[in-house]
C-alpha cells in the first residue's frame, strides 16, 4: 500500500562539471563544458555553462569534478544539488 503512495519524480537531469569557485557558503559554481557541432563549418565547438549548486556539507573544493542534479529551485540562481564528487582536484 506504501509503495502505490510514493510520489514518482520526473526525470532529473544530471551534468558533470569542474568546481570553479567554493567561496559561498554551502554553494560551489561547477563549470559544464559541452561540445557542439557548428551549424554551418562543422567543426567541434567546446561550450560551457556555469551552474551555482548545493553542497550540504561544503566538501567540494576547486577542481573538484563533481556530478550535479536538477532539483527545485534553492534560491534566486540555485537550481541544482551536487550529489558526488567524481574526482577530488590534485
Amino acid at each position: 500500500m506504501n509503495d502505490e503512495k510514493q510520489k514518482v519524480r520526473g526525470s532529473q537531469k544530471t551534468r558533470r562539471g569542474v568546481v570553479v569557485s567554493d567561496k559561498m557558503d554551502k554553494t560551489v559554481v561547477v563549470r559544464v563544458e559541452d561540445r557542439i557541432r557548428h551549424p554551418l563549418y562543422g567543426r567541434r565547438v567546446r561550450r560551457s555553462k556555469r551552474f551555482k549548486a548545493h553542497d550540504e556539507r561544503n566538501e567540494c573544493r576547486m577542481g573538484d569534478v563533481v556530478s550535479i542534479v536538477e532539483t527545485r529551485p534553492l534560491s534566486k540562481d540555485k537550481r541544482w544539488r551536487v550529489i558526488e564528487v567524481v574526482q577530488r582536484a590534485e
